[in-house]
């Protein structure tokens, strides 16, 4: 290989030995300050109600199914048959999925007009309306207002999907932008935890209180609308979409706690420049460029391992797994599943930096999938072998814990990294997307494909958690301590396999 003049390559290929040009302010970088975490915090509570939305439905479902049959035997003058009650509750599971995909692709109209704080601050009022109209359903006699405000906050919680991962990538420092990152999975966790608490029936999941169960997502928004005023606006969007260079530095200063951010400005100013050499990119650019192909396509496999894993059958039917498992009181069974799904997103959110994105996802994948084979075989001999039910239980915490470790976490935030400034938010809106429709697949079709399976159902599952195992091994790359101009740098140089040292090492693209 021949000599290098690295005096002729851009900032973002120079890897660690940036230090020289930059100057010693990099340490600065690792702090967490108070108005960064205000501003993750914050931000993390719409996450906090996708998570909640997800898990709110489970445990009343028994009591929320009555009530369909009451206002239904009320007007009609007879019960719901079963197959159209199953019908009818699976579109109200699922209904949140619709509203995902929608909002989910409507991303990159609200943050590239109003910005990643305001667009979060907005769209409260979808939060309202669905809390309203949820609350008040039982009130008005009406399943028809429950499943519209389902939709509703199904679409809130999509933008949200889209808009915190954005918010928080962009104004974390590099260093830790993979554990910030993680915080939102984590308010997810935390989200539907509060769900499963809050649905005991000895506090809201009983038919007097269900309506405040569901209507209880209006007490995060006004507590979000509260606060977000006083968060920073992303400094990346200020500098690079609305080129507003001392607003962007001003509001990196408060993130930073330091006067000192040369080092992050130049990095951005580096992205800017790399930006203002490509066009907009609207999504049908994304998979016509040959730039952005491969990026994406590793962006959509990342939602689909994560959907398409079986997290979601247990968080959506959970009660019922573990009834079918012979536990006798199966909403505590499900709250101890929430406890280890919180437990080991807060585990992913200590080690994610040091393991690394690709690293997390594949433990976390093969792990899911033994405790997949372990959970059907505990559930098929459940009737031969009593203590089998126990067995079921333990695969089904193993499962979950997995899941936090890797393919619960990681496909949010590692899609914000694979794309610079310009394509991200049409990445952003693509990725989102995916994840809401393979969500949308299992809400609606697990009742179903469960009553033809029995419990052999998790096969599915396990085979395709072993085929994004293998994809992931394959195609996706660490993007693990590096900014977002090496990622993308990589894959316009076609060295997505590199880590950052390797960059350091070779030091050009053009000789990767």
């Amino acid at each position: 290989m021949s000599a290098i003049d690295t005096t002729k390559l851009p900032l973002s290929h120079l890897g660690e030995n940036t230090s020289l040009v930059r100057g010693p302010c990099n340490s600065s970088r690792e702090h967490v300050t108070f108005p960064l975490m205000m501003a993750v915090c914050t931000a993390v509570i719409g996450s906090l109600q996708f998570g909640y939305n997800t898990g709110v439905i489970n445990a009343p479902q028994k009591i929320i199914e009555g009530f369909y049959n009451e206002t239904w035997n009320d007007r009609y003058g007879e019960y719901i048959l079963p197959g159209t009650l199953t019908t009818l509750w699976s579109i109200s599971v699922a209904i949140f999925s619709v509203g995902g995909i929608f909002g989910s692709f409507s991303v990159g109209l609200f943050v590239n007009r109003f910005g990643r704080r305001n667009s979060m601050l907005i769209v409260n009022v979808l939060a309202f309306i669905a809390a309203a109209l949820m609350g008040f359903s039982k009130l008005a006699a009406s399943w028809e207002m429950l499943i519209i405000g389902r939709f509703i906050v199904g679409v809130y919680s999509g933008l949200s999907t889209g808009f915190v991962p954005m918010y928080v990538g962009e104004i974390a420092p590099t260093s830790l932008r993979g554990a910030l990152g993680t915080l939102h999975q984590l308010g997810i966790v935390i989200g539907i935890l509060m769900a499963q608490v809050f649905g005991i029936k000895e506090i809201m999941g009983n038919s007097t209180m269900w309506p405040f169960l569901l209507g209880f997502t209006f007490i995060p928004a006004v507590l979000q609308c509260a606060v977000l005023p006083f968060c920073p606006e992303s400094p990346r969007y200020l500098l690079i979409n609305q080129n507003e260079e001392a607003k962007a530095k001003s509001e990196l200063k408060k993130l930073r706690g330091t006067e000192d951010v040369d080092a992050d400005m130049q990095e951005m100013q580096e992205e800017s420049r790399q930006m203002m050499r490509e066009k907009t990119v609207t999504i049908p650019e994304l998979f016509r460029s040959q730039l952005y192909r491969q990026p994406i396509f590793i962006a959509i496999m990342l939602q689909l391992s994560q959907q398409l894993s079986g997290i979601n059958a247990v968080f959506y039917y959970s009660t019922r797994i573990f009834e079918n498992a012979g536990v006798s009181e199966p909403v505590y069974a499900t709250i101890g599943a929430g406890v280890v799904n919180t437990a080991f997103t807060v585990v992913s959110l200590f080690i994610v930096e040091r393991a690394g994105r690709r690293s997390l996802h594949l433990i976390g994948l093969m792990g899911m999938a033994v405790s997949s084979v372990l959970m059907t075989i505990a559930m098929a001999l459940l009737e031969q072998v009593k203590w089998m039910s126990y067995v079921s239980i333990v695969a089904i915490f193993s499962f979950v814990a997995f899941f936090e470790i890797g393919p619960g976490p990681i496909p949010w935030f590692i899609v914000a990294e694979l794309f610079s400034q310009g394509p991200r938010p049409s990445a952003i809106a693509v990725a989102g997307f995916s994840n809401w429709f393979a969500n949308f697949l299992v809400g609606m079709c697990f009742q179903y494909v469960e009553q033809l399976m029995g419990p052999y159902v998790f096969i599915i599952f396990t085979v395709l958690l072993l085929i994004f195992f293998v994809f992931t091994y394959f195609k996706v790359p660490e993007t693990k301590g590096r900014t977002f101009d090496e990622i993308s740098a990589s894959f316009r140089s076609g060295a997505e396999k590199y880590t950052r040292d390797d960059l350091n090492t070779l030091g050009a693209d053009s000789q990767l």
